[in-house]
């Protein structure tokens, strides 16, 4: 389902600023709060624990999840690989309070 793959896509983008950006961290609290609406939609949709768990365990999935994010980026006017760049993308989200800069503080 396209909200579920596009949230996963959102914490993994916030999750690589966090990890780039001395400045910039994550609100863990509501990530987790994301992650667990996003596994209880994916039970409302009739996915097993088990299924959920497969999937965001998946290497597979990872490396599609990392090329849709690195898509998502680019399309934004962001290289992946310049840190500068997705460290004022990231507040430029925080301060917007995007999806993703809810991610962050």
């Amino acid at each position: 389902m396209a909200e579920i793959d596009d949230a996963l896509m959102h914490v993994a983008i916030a999750d690589a600023i966090r990890k780039s950006c001395n400045d910039i961290n994550a609100r863990l609290i509501r990530a987790y709060s994301e992650l667990t609406r996003l596994k209880s939609l994916a039970r409302d949709l009739g996915y097993t624990d088990d299924e959920v768990e497969a999937y965001v365990t998946s290497k597979a999935e990872k490396a599609r999840m990392k090329v849709k994010a690195e898509q998502y980026l680019q399309a934004n006017g962001v290289r992946p690989d310049d840190i500068p760049a997705l460290c004022r993308f990231g507040q430029e989200q925080i301060q917007a309070q995007t999806v993703i800069g809810q991610l962050l503080r």
